[in-house]
């Protein structure tokens, strides 16, 4: 079984991993959607040395914990247990405390809260009992005032075969052996030398054209927008051409820098602003695959690939599975791990229509351009109906934390 620091260098997490049309359009905040919040700020916007990234909320200034009550479901359960399971594995310990929060008091809150949840008959007495043992936090956001950017990802199925043919002839490569990463954060380091030190990997275009990673082939897909594409999510289901599923998820990146593929196709002038989509993308790499995949190496990021066990996939950085609207990713440098959150925003539905998002999720997951406490991304399943929830996503919104109070940490169900 894999190790906790495994799960950080393999999965998929570590990555650029947000809201597929805003990832494409590249990590920043000029996003092209009509759905663009209208303040300017810089949700990536880091700490100041020093400063906490979550603040004590007052009563009265709780958001609806009763809505987030009546959303629940056993879908919300198998999260907490996923995040239970990782806090009982020794190696858990060491990313407390943080932020003032032990290890204890963050296991006990999920286990209080997935209790209440499940035993209280109504909402006003759920409402009670957390007001009573439950402090909430909220991320200083990216203004001091809490404003945080809600996103989406996803798992994309795609087709694909262990063999290269005409049909499949786009290559995803395994790890490298000189691939070296931080062994706590996972963050790329460079490429080690036969002398033992470390030197900056070849951007994507050198690195294809290399041969370097000749006979290290994981699997082929397609084409190069489908392989591109699955490195921008870190992640697939892939439908083998022998009738098989194989699961796949990452494995590493380079260190070089990342540049979103939209954003290439918007300097380009390919596409409108208001008509950017992945969609829009692969119409025109079907007509002109050349100049696509030109811009696809701007992006001189590179990701490696693993396969995963089915019942584990998709899983998130804390190397349990995600689950499908109740996972969330934040930055792990600043946020305490595996604990119950509240998420207050808005989602799109299939039809483009703004819904309230008001709910309890699980902090299971991390990413490399999910950075700084004005950065969130919503984790919104698997297959096409999530992608495209995924890629509607951008809204701004507040993000809570739930902690037992410290005279409360101490009692746990049995």
């Amino acid at each position: 079984m894999a190790t906790l620091v495994d799960y950080i260098h393999m999965n998929y997490r570590t990555i650029a991993i947000i809201s597929l049309t805003f990832c494409l359009c590249a990590c920043t905040n000029q996003q092209t959607t009509s759905s663009k919040p209208k303040t300017g700020l810089n949700y990536t916007k880091p700490l100041s040395t020093g400063q906490p990234a979550l603040r004590r909320v007052a009563y009265s200034n709780w958001p609806d914990i009763g809505a987030a009550w009546e959303s629940r479901d056993l879908f919300l359960q198998d999260s907490m247990d996923f995040s239970i399971d990782w806090f009982d594995a020794p190696s858990s310990k060491q990313w407390f405390p943080i932020e003032g929060v032990t290890h204890e008091q963050a296991k006990n809150s999920v286990i209080v809260l997935r209790t209440l949840l499940k035993e209280s008959d109504t909402k006003e007495k759920f409402v009670e009992l957390v007001e009573e043992r439950f402090d909430m936090f909220e991320s200083v956001g990216c203004d001091g005032d809490g404003t945080v950017l809600f996103t989406g990802y996803y798992s994309p199925d795609y087709h694909a075969s262990k063999k290269p043919s005409d049909e499949f002839n786009a290559p995803l490569y395994t790890r490298p052996t000189d691939l070296v990463t931080n062994q706590y954060s996972g963050e790329p380091l460079g490429r080690r030398n036969a002398d033992g030190s470390l030197s900056p990997w070849p951007a994507r275009r050198e690195l294809e054209s290399s041969g370097d990673l000749d006979g290290t082939e994981l699997v082929w897909v397609k084409d190069d927008l489908d392989a591109y594409t699955i490195h921008v999510n870190g992640s697939a289901r892939l439908r083998m051409d022998d009738g098989e599923l194989m699961y796949i998820g990452y494995a590493g990146k380079t260190d070089r820098e990342y540049t979103g593929l939209g954003h290439s196709v918007l300097e380009a002038g390919l596409i409108p602003t208001d008509k950017l989509s992945l969609r829009a993308i692969r119409r025109l790499y079907d007509k002109n695959s050349e100049v696509i995949n030109d811009l696809i190496n701007n992006n001189e990021s590179y990701v490696f690939f693993r396969e995963y066990d089915g019942g584990k996939w998709p899983s998130g950085s804390l190397g349990v599975p995600v689950t499908a609207e109740r996972s969330i990713a934040t930055d792990k440098k600043i946020f305490p791990r595996g604990g119950v959150v509240l998420v207050d925003t808005t989602v799109r539905s299939l039809t483009g229509e703004k819904i309230q998002f008001t709910q309890l999720m699980t902090d299971q997951d991390t990413g490399g351009a999910i950075r700084a406490p004005g950065r969130a991304d919503l984790f919104m399943g698997v297959g096409p109906t999530a992608g495209i929830k995924a890629g509607g996503q951008y809204a701004e919104g507040k993000l809570y934390y739930l902690f037992l109070k410290p005279e409360s940490i101490a009692i746990v169900p049995n």
